[in-house]
């Protein structure tokens, strides 16, 4: 190394920057061509990897920063040695191959640090250059190899490969999406501001980095109707455009929401963040038991800090270096990365977050956790793989909430149908109520006439008898509605308070209203029942002394008084289905 630092003189780092500024502008499209041909030299491979940098990155295509030049030149010179002599490379290759478990060698093997930076790019250009042999062959070496990162200028042609995002067709029509009006672009332009405030590529109000993150957001809320633009996901796509272009952060874009199960977490009913809280929650309780039942105690719900881990894949969470090394991992093994990171941090932050209260811990994953790893990831993501993730046991969480949510939608349904019959019990009362109205009125007239006849003594007995049968039905709805009550008190106990809380304030203050309108109605409707009992009893002791009217009259009378009792209770019946009702009201509030 100490020779490929002294032969970087003046002379040959102003032919190498003069080299640079030739060909910076042909290095996308040869990058692409030289990857995808397997013949391609590691010459080859590398330098139009190490040239793709300057277009890939924010700043200008024709600026290199003083690394970059000096990479350049290390690698210029290791790759004229490897010409030199071709027996040098298989002499590498054969020493990572006699290596067994990795394709890299171990940080102890030597202490020179810049060879082992050369020897990182030697070895990844191989990995990029013969991809697809490599990925089959030696799928395990490779995921070692992307846990202890990705150099930086490989980072955006691995990325690419490891999603499989290269040659997508959709590449093609990405021109033409941006001449299109996306109904998103309102939300979009909103939250752009929001997506890395403090990173000079976007931090300036229509900078080149804000144009470009609007431009693949919009196009993907053209292709996708279903998610169309979801907060969150303009720091996955800002992310990418750190590391390429904009047509190929697109695809990888796509390729991360059909693959990644980010466009099950994208969607608008977000049934993938509530599985994925699910199981995160099930892990908490299996390894950290003494935490999770602080966090219950303090309300502390898995939401309220966890939901940013999986939607931005902890990118605003962490600082960017470790952020990126987490998203290395995750484009290699997908979700479970986040998981485990997550109990990592939470086993790192246990005995803190068991002295604090639900105020003191939301300050805690917010000011203190973001800054614990400024010093390197490794550390963190060493204990990420010591967390114990059972694929198995993550399928059978997955079943056991989808259970839970179909129960959920069955309760949904029986609350609406119950809804319904309510309607419908409230429609025939006051239906019944009318009824009776008008049979107290013909009473009354009937009463203030002197004759009675066949036909209204037959007439009476009808109208008690449907009476009677009106009595009934109210007795068995009332007896209906009371069974339904306690089942869903049962049900209710059951289930797991996991509601969206926008949502259950809307439908409480609309619940109160009825709920106060019941009362209202149930106050009258007492009131009513009183007065008509006042009533009659004052009748009954206006008739109390008349004994020796005659045997038709009173057999009217008899029949009158039958029919008055039976409308008391009918009233008193509808008085306690109101009560019903209004518990029925207090249970859909709970």
């Amino acid at each position: 190394s100490s020779q490929v630092a002294t032969g970087k003189a003046a002379g040959k780092l102003s032919s190498t920057l003069s080299w640079v500024k030739n060909t910076v502008s042909h290095t996308v499209s040869q990058m692409a061509s030289q990857v995808a041909s397997p013949s391609a030299s590691l010459h080859t491979t590398s330098s139009s990897t190490t040239l793709s940098t300057p277009a890939l990155s924010p700043s200008s295509p024709t600026q290199l920063s003083p690394d970059d030049i000096e990479l350049l030149a290390k690698l210029e010179e290791q790759n004229r040695l490897l010409e030199t002599d071709s027996k040098s490379l298989r002499s590498v290759n054969g020493s990572r191959r006699n290596s067994g478990s990795s394709l890299v060698s171990s940080s102890s093997a030597s202490s020179n640090l810049s060879h082992l930076e050369e020897d990182s790019w030697i070895l990844w250009g191989r990995i990029v250059n013969e991809w697809e042999d490599v990925r089959k062959k030696k799928e395990k070496q490779v995921k070692e190899l992307v846990r202890k990162g990705i150099p930086h200028h490989f980072r955006a042609i691995v990325w690419q490969l490891l999603c499989s995002a290269q040659s997508m067709p959709i590449k093609d029509q990405y021109s033409e999406l941006l001449k299109m009006t996306s109904p998103c672009e309102k939300l979009i332009r909103r939250d752009i501001a929001r997506t890395y405030p403090e990173h000079d590529f976007f931090k300036e109000k229509d900078s080149l980095g804000q144009e470009v993150l609007f431009n693949v957001m919009k196009a993907y809320s053209l292709v996708d109707r279903e998610v169309g633009y979801c907060q969150g996901s303009a720091f996955i796509v800002g992310l990418l455009l750190m590391q390429m272009p904009e047509e190929e952060a697109f695809c990888v874009f796509v390729k991360l929401m059909q693959d990644y199960r980010l466009r099950e977490l994208f969607k608008p009913s977000m049934a993938e963040l509530g599985l994925c809280m699910y199981q995160f929650e099930c892990m908490i309780q299996e390894h950290l038991p003494e935490l999770y039942v602080h966090f219950q105690s303090q309300s502390f719900h898995t939401s309220m800090y966890a939901s940013s881990w999986f939607l931005t894949i902890f990118l605003t969470t962490f600082p960017l270096p470790i952020a990126t090394r987490i998203f290395d991992i995750f484009m290699s093994e997908g979700l479970e990365i986040v998981f485990r990171v997550g109990l990592a941090v939470l086993q790192m932050n246990q005995a803190e977050l068991l002295q604090l209260d639900m105020e003191g811990m939301l300050q805690h994953f917010q000011k203190v956790i973001p800054h614990q790893f400024d010093s390197g990831p490794d550390k963190l993501i060493q204990a990420s793989y010591q967390v114990k993730y059972n694929a198995k046991k993550m399928k059978k969480l997955e079943k056991e909430y989808t259970t839970i949510k179909t129960k959920e939608m069955e309760e949904q349904v029986e609350i609406k149908r119950l809804r319904t019959e309510n309607r419908l019990l409230k429609q025939r009362i006051e239906t019944l109520e009318k009824e009776s109205a008008s049979l107290a009125d013909r009473l009354i007239q009937h009463k203030c006439s002197s004759r009675y006849s066949e036909d209204f003594v037959l007439q009476l007995e009808k109208e008690l008898v449907q009476a009677r049968l009106s009595e009934a039905e109210s007795h068995c709805a009332l007896k209906e509605m009371q069974d339904k009550v306690l089942e869903m008190e049962k049900r209710n106990s059951s289930l797991p308070d996991e509601e969206n809380v926008a949502r259950l304030q809307e439908e409480l203050i609309a619940v109160k209203l009825r709920e106060a309108e019941a009362l209202m109605g149930l106050k009258e409707l007492r009131q009513q029942v009183k007065d008509l009992e006042e009533h009659w009893q004052r009748h009954l002791a206006r008739t109390t002394g008349r004994w020796k009217d005659p045997p038709r009259k009173n057999t009217v009378n008899e029949l009158q008084d039958e029919l008055m009792t039976v409308r008391l209770r009918e009233a008193e019946t509808q008085a306690e289905l109101k009560e019903t009702k209004q518990r029925m009201m207090e249970m859909e509030t709970q």
